[in-house]
């Protein structure tokens, strides 16, 4: 170790060191009741205490103390709500105080936490224009009506791809993902990003990928703040790469439709509704860039880890898979496939899909919510706790 690298160990762990300190007597001496959690350790705070999978290392300790507590994640608070009053009272009377997203040192390459609808608060007005359209265009029930024949399609694909793979071992997570980006990109600008035939990945799916890899992976400049100038582990840099790659396929994609005649070349997608409004001016040519780049992260891999954890979760247990089955040959009444309309008489399947989601949640721990406003209590008086600014 140089000398440069041993003042730079011994300056972190001092900074570290006062922080602890100053952080515990904030603690003993204020007046709020902050939650209660274990003793955060100097430096690393209550890392240690979540070793293992990250759920049922934090359903052990809210066992301990309570469906509120704080951690340390290093240098950063975080407060654990594990249970459904407590969730429903943070997320519903106090939603504006906790509205903000904790950005990650990754998501900050080229200044996409400051444009994506992901990471923006909701009290931004990029946000709400971001949001506005969405909602519109995407997740009306009209939209979503419009897309039913793209996504049965897909599907049927998914399908034949396992059934062509009979007897043979086949990676789920690989395939499902797959069927996702093509999914999401036939969906909203008519393209194929993905073949699932193919042996080989392309750019974009590699590109996708790392990104959503990248995002789960742990970074020491999350947990410590002042790090994040260094970007010690190279997260940061390898995201502008890989982050890069996709804004110039999505925005060679919308230049080509652009540069096409308008009236002879209608794919009746969701990228010619963007269009549609950069020419009324209701938003601009980046915004069209930036929300397919959200639905591509938002709708593919949280996707794909639900139904893999389900299909995971239905091997673990086969007397609940033959009741999957059995329901499913009831209610088809002989039927080789099922089509969206079916779903609702399959009331166990519904069942199987919310525990998986309740057992493996995709989002929330990957999206914290962050507060961005002090005097939150949650919990009845006088025994509430207040959740600090983070």
């Amino acid at each position: 170790m140089d000398v440069n690298q041993l003042w730079l160990l011994w300056a972190t762990l001092a900074v570290s060191l006062l922080y602890y300190i100053s952080n515990r007597r904030r603690r003993v001496g204020g007046r709020r009741r902050c939650p209660p959690g274990p003793m955060p350790l100097p430096l690393v705070g209550n890392l240690l205490n979540l070793r293992g999978h990250l759920p049922p290392a934090l359903a052990r300790l809210a066992r301990t103390y309570g469906p509120v507590m704080m951690l340390k994640m290093g240098l950063t608070t975080t407060v654990v709500i594990s249970s459904g009053d407590a969730a429903r009272e943070a997320f519903t009377k106090h939603d504006r105080h906790l509205a903000a997203r904790t950005v990650l040192d990754v998501t900050r390459s080229l200044d996409f936490a400051d444009r994506s609808m992901i990471w923006l608060p909701s009290s931004d007005t990029v946000w709400k224009t971001l949001r506005g359209v969405t909602a519109a265009s995407i997740f009306s029930p009209r939209g979503l009506a419009a897309l039913r024949g793209v996504r049965e399609s897909k599907v049927r694909d998914l399908v034949g791809y396992f059934r062509g793979r009979a007897g043979e071992v086949v990676d789920v997570r690989h395939a499902v993902y797959g069927c996702m980006l093509s999914l999401v990109s036939s969906a909203f600008f008519s393209v194929d990003v993905v073949d699932l035939s193919a042996e080989s990945e392309n750019e974009f799916r590699q590109s996708m990928t790392f990104l959503m890899e990248v995002v789960s992976k742990t970074n020491v400049s999350d947990f410590f703040p002042f790090l994040r100038p260094l970007d010690l582990q190279g997260w940061r840099r390898l995201t502008e790469r890989y982050l890069g790659r996709v804004t110039c396929f999505l925005d060679d994609v919308i230049d080509r439709r652009f540069a096409a005649d308008a009236s002879a070349n209608r794919h009746g997608d969701f990228l010619d509704s963007l269009l549609d409004l950069v020419s009324t001016g209701k938003i601009v040519r980046e915004n069209v860039t930036t929300i397919l780049l959200d639905v591509f992260i938002a709708g593919s891999d949280t996707i794909t880890a639900t139904v893999e954890w389900a299909m995971a979760e239905l091997l673990r247990n086969p007397s609940e898979m033959a009741k999957v089955r059995a329901e499913m040959d009831g209610a088809l009444g002989g039927k080789k496939t099922v089509d969206e309309p079916d779903i609702a008489r399959l009331p166990y399947l519904q069942a199987v899909v919310k525990e998986a989601m309740r057992l493996h949640p995709a989002a929330p721990l990957l999206l914290p919510p962050r507060a961005v406003e002090a005097g939150v209590e949650v919990g009845p008086p006088p025994v509430g706790w207040h959740v600090v600014v983070g």
